[in-house]
Formats: C-alpha cells, sequence, structure tokens
C-alpha cells in the first residue's frame, strides 16, 4: 500500500512500474520489523549470509558479480540539454538520446521481481539543508544499504508533503550486464537512472549520485554546496571544538583523518578528534553569514582491505555490529570476515570474495576484493561528532585540500585570501610512486577530489566557488594545503602521517583564530618551524624544515602542468584562476 498520496511520487511511479512490470511493489516504512523480514527473505535466497551473532551482532555478508567490484567512470553520463553544461570531464550524452536507449533496458527488467519504493532523506529530516529522494530498485541488498547510508521511512513522505520537489531514481539490476551498464544523471530532471549494476557506487544512488553530482548541480542553482569532503571537529584542552571541513582525492588518507586518534602526548592533554563526516560534505551560509556543513549521509560506505585496529581502529569497531560487508572473504571457522590487512592471520577454511574455496595460509590470490566494502551506521563509530544529529550543521573554520606528492608540495601552506584558496583546491593533484625505484609517476588533477561527481561545468563549479566567496566576505574559512606524503630519496615517507597529522591541523586552527604566526612563500603562508609541535613525534626541526621547503624548479615544472591542465576549460575557466596562476609564476621568478 502507497505511504503518500502525493500525485507526483505516485505517477512517477506508475510510469516507472509499467516499464519495468515488477509483480509486485514493497513501499519500505523504515520500521525493523520489516528490515528483519526482508533479511531473513534475502539469506533465504542467498543474496545474504547471516554471520556470527555474538561476535558481529546484526551483520551479513554479501558478494557482487565478478564483473561488478567498482564504480564505472566510463558509463556514468551527466546528460543535460546542452553538452557544453556537462563540460569537458564529464560523459554526456542528449538526453532525450539517452532516455531512449534506457527504456529499451528498463523495459520488463522487473518481470518476476519486487519493486521497492524507498523514501530516503540527505540530511536530517526536516533541516535546513536536508534534501528527499526516492529510489526504485528491484534488489534488497540495496534496501539494505540505503537504510544504513541514509534516513529512511514513512518521516520523509511526511516531510516531502504535497511537494514535486524530490529526486527521482531508478535502478533495476536487469542482467548485471556490463556492456549495458549506466549510471545515468539528469540535473534538468532531478533524476538518477542506474541499470545492470549490483554495486554499492552505482545503485545506493542516496550516495555519490545525489549527493554530489545531483546536489553539486541544486547547490550552483540554489546558492551551497556539495563537496566531497570530511568533516571534523578538534576539541583542544581548554574544551572548544573547532571545525574543518577536508577534501583529497582516493588512497590519501581520507578515512584515516575524519576518524584520526590524536598522539599519545596530545591525548594527555586533553585534545579529542570527533567525526561528523567521512566523505561528503553540504556547506551553506548561515544565518551568522558563517559557512556551515553538515554530512547529509547515514552510514559510511569504507574499503575494508587495509583497515584495521592499528591504521582505523574507529572505523574498525564501527563495522562490529549492524554492518553489511561486500566481497570480503567468509571465515567458516567462527562464521566471521576476513580481508587483507586485517591481521596477519588468514583464516585457513574460507570462502573467497568470488564464493569459492580459499586457504588464505597457502593461497596466492587475494581473498578480498582490493574494492571490498563495508556499510556501517555512522553512530557505531566510537569517536561520532555529538552534532551529528544536527540539524543546523556545524561552523567550518578551515578547509583544507591535500594530494599526494613525493617532492612538490610542501607538509602545509596557507592560501592567501579565498580567491588564492579557490586556486589551490583546482589544481589539486596526486601522483603515482613506485617507492621501490624511487621514480615519481604520473601527475593526475583532481581538483577538490571532484573530477568524477561535479554534476557540471568544472569551470562553472569554480565561479561557483568564487561567487560563494564574495557571500561570505570577511566570514569566509580560511583554506590551506597538506602533503602527508613527502618521500625521501630512497621512496620512504617523511612524516609519519595518522594521528600525528593532528600536529598540523592544531598549527591549522590556530592560524584560524590569529593565535599562531606564518612566513610568507612564493607559493602561500607557511608556519615557522617552531610552532608545529613536535614532542614524541619521532620528527625533528631540521626534518620539519625540509618538509616545507619549497623547490622552486619543481613549482615551475607544476605551473606548466597547471597550464595544460586549465587548457581544457577553454574560456569557461574563470579569470581569476588564470590571474591567480600568473601571480604565482611572478612568485618563482
Amino acid at each position: 500500500m502507497a505511504l503518500t498520496e502525493n500525485r507526483a511520487v505516485l505517477d512517477w511511479i506508475d510510469q516507472m512500474a509499467a516499464m519495468t512490470r515488477p509483480d509486485q511493489i514493497v513501499w519500505i516504512d523504515g520500521s525493523q520489523e520489516q528490515l528483519e523480514q526482508l533479511r531473513a527473505q534475502a539469506c533465504s535466497t542467498g543474496e545474504l549470509e547471516k554471520l556470527n551473532e555474538e561476535k558481529l551482532p546484526g551483520c551479513y555478508l554479501h558478494r557482487t558479480a565478478v564483473n561488478d567490484v567498482a564504480r564505472v567512470e566510463d558509463r556514468t553520463f551527466i546528460c543535460c540539454k546542452k553538452q557544453e553544461d556537462a563540460g569537458p570531464t564529464n560523459n554526456w550524452m542528449d538526453p532525450q538520446e539517452m532516455y531512449a536507449k534506457l527504456k529499451k533496458l528498463y523495459t520488463g527488467a522487473m518481470q518476476g521481481r519486487t519493486m521497492y519504493v524507498i523514501p530516503y532523506s540527505m540530511g536530517v529530516v526536516g533541516s535546513p539543508f536536508a534534501q528527499y529522494g526516492i529510489e526504485l530498485t528491484d534488489s534488497i541488498y540495496v534496501v539494505l544499504n540505503m537504510c544504513i547510508m541514509t534516513r529512511v521511512g514513512k518521516q520523509v513522505l511526511e516531510a516531502l508533503g504535497d511537494s514535486p520537489d524530490y529526486v527521482k531514481g531508478l535502478h533495476a539490476k536487469a542482467d548485471i550486464d556490463p556492456e549495458n551498464r549506466y549510471i545515468v544523471h539528469f540535473p534538468e530532471d532531478n533524476t538518477i537512472m542506474s541499470v545492470n549494476s549490483g554495486y554499492g557506487g552505482n545503485v545506493l544512488l542516496g550516495k555519490k549520485c545525489f549527493a554530489l553530482r545531483i546536489a553539486s548541480y541544486l547547490g550552483r542553482k540554489q546558492g551551497w554546496m556539495a563537496e566531497h569532503m570530511l568533516i571534523l571537529g578538534i576539541q583542544n584542552p581548554q574544551g572548544e571544538v573547532r571545525y574543518l571541513a577536508a577534501a583529497f582525492p582516493s588512497a590519501c588518507g581520507k578515512t584515516n583523518l575524519a576518524m584520526l586518534i590524536p598522539p599519545a602526548i596530545y591525548k594527555e592533554k586533553g585534545w579529542k578528534v570527533w567525526c561528523v563526516g567521512d566523505d561528503i560534505a553540504w556547506l551553506r551560509v548561515g544565518e551568522d553569514g558563517r559557512l556551515w556543513a553538515m554530512n547529509p549521509e547515514y552510514g559510511f560506505f569504507g574499503v575494508a582491505p587495509g583497515t584495521n585496529e592499528k591504521s582505523n581502529p574507529n572505523a574498525l569497531h564501527t563495522t562490529q555490529a549492524g554492518t553489511i560487508f561486500t566481497n570480503v572473504v567468509h571465515n567458516l571457522d567462527d562464521n566471521t570476515v576476513w580481508w587483507e590487512g586485517l591481521d596477519k592471520n588468514p583464516p585457513a577454511n574460507a570462502v573467497d570474495w568470488k564464493g569459492n574455496p580459499w586457504n588464505g595460509q597457502t593461497s596466492q590470490e587475494k581473498g578480498a576484493h582490493p574494492n571490498s566494502r563495508f556499510t556501517a551506521p555512522a553512530k557505531n563509530c566510537p569517536c561520532i561528532s555529538p552534532e551529528f544529529e544536527n540539524p543546523q550543521g556545524v561552523p567550518i573554520s578551515a578547509i583544507v585540500f591535500g594530494g599526494r606528492r613525493a617532492k612538490t608540495a610542501p607538509l602545509v601552506y596557507q592560501s592567501r585570501d579565498w580567491e588564492h584558496g579557490v586556486f589551490v583546491g583546482s589544481i589539486m593533484a596526486s601522483e603515482t610512486t613506485a617507492a621501490a625505484t624511487g621514480a615519481v609517476g604520473v601527475v593526475r588533477r583532481d581538483p577538490m577530489a571532484m573530477l568524477p561527481f561535479c554534476g557540471y561545468h568544472m569551470g562553472d563549479y569554480w565561479q561557483h566557488w568564487l561567487d560563494m566567496g564574495k557571500v561570505l566576505g570577511d566570514k569566509a574559512p580560511k583554506i590551506f594545503n597538506v602533503n602527508w606524503f613527502r618521500t625521501d630519496d630512497e621512496g620512504h615517507f617523511i612524516w609519519p602521517g595518522f594521528g600525528d597529522n593532528l600536529r598540523v591541523l592544531e598549527w591549522i586552527m590556530k592560524r584560524c583564530f590569529s593565535e599562531a604566526d606564518a612566513a610568507q612563500t612564493p607559493i602561500g603562508y607557511e608556519p615557522l618551524p617552531q610552532d608545529i609541535n613536535l614532542e614524541g613525534s619521532g620528527v625533528d626541526l631540521d626534518t620539519l624544515k625540509g618538509l616545507l621547503s619549497v623547490d622552486k624548479d619543481l613549482w615551475r615544472q607544476e605551473v606548466d602542468g597547471i597550464r595544460d591542465f586549465y587548457g581544457k576549460f577553454g574560456d569557461k575557466l574563470p579569470k581569476t584562476l588564470s590571474d591567480q596562476l600568473s601571480q604565482l609564476e611572478e612568485n618563482l621568478k
């Protein structure tokens, strides 16, 4: 039975059902009773396997098809009327042409299956940030994951009322055919369509699809920002909590930073770190004129391999209850899970991510897929912020960008002002390293870590950042860049990273509150070496000076790389950014 009388919702569901032809339609009301029934049903068909209730209460294992294990950038489209609005970094197709193509794939795709209607909210229901969506899917796996990742149920439909203002999402597993796999966004129609995939990143439509691609488009139209950023609260010994948002490309330690554990010497003094969000931030100007941020998600969709008691105990503890594990090893001895990097004791009596018998003691093959995942409730996290459910969000003092650079970027620097900060974000890059030979690989630009997630032209996106700066004026957060990944000539990391990154964040926060000085360099402001607390870090002052050094020759090469990259954006590149590039070149002379 329908849970709403909203005609805009009911008419759309009728149209989608007429096309996909499910045997029945089930509305998800968010109740534990209904979710328990769905879990039991998924276990009876083998879609899920229930894990050890004593060791992993409420946890389940799922395997995707072997050809369906990650986000597929080349099958991801932004379909707006004009190609130039999608820009050079997105795949584009004319909306009418794409709708026609998809209609063929969706027609009859749910025959013999159930269509589940998932009303969900990105953000606390009823908050000024909240945006509502409805995802239609034929996958119980999707239903159960969406109930962890977003706020699902009747209260969403009550908040939506009669409004037609919601994001439509249609997902059908169809035949899991990679040749006909599409993840398509129609920003002008508030619509997302996904077909022929069962992997979380392609089918949990609240995640990157809505929370970044559609939301970035909405934010530009409505005067707010949707960013690929963690949100962190840093509590100093005086009990004050100061917040930052930070963007990093993948493999740069974003989740570790989001759940940072202070070094012993900081802990003893009373420092604490609070996680508000590990992946996505929605930012808007509050009534006080400052920038406020909220995590629109309700759970964590994390990469399992490498997560362990040492690298990220908070993430590991978050997965100990109510979690769905995807494509990890099933340990048959005690009905638990395992993955590479969890510990040094791979199970001998196990099943690998493909569903084959696996002996971790003797096998040369990896047991878990490198992109295997956990979907875990955020409220399980030992360091989840008390402000996690605050409908107003948290006030942001600093925005931090970062990448993985062996030599170029120093440990930390601050932009001169907001416009320079947007420039710093736009040139973000990581490089592939071959540690064994010390060879430095290819520089990959990923502006604001949004390259795969921006729902419109990146040049317009940068302009939107610049416009937000004008609205914020002198209340704008300060903008910084960090690089935890400088290496010595043998390719070893010089900075210890992990919890010790708090030493740098402490200086960043002091800068935001005018409590620390800085030195002017050609690329921006840097800490005076004595202002970074090195006690107990194993790093001496001379090493720190090296980590803060700016090699002008390398930066001149960087200018050439940035110029090439900017060339892609033609006349959509904001003049402010080309002026900033000229300024950098001038400073390096």
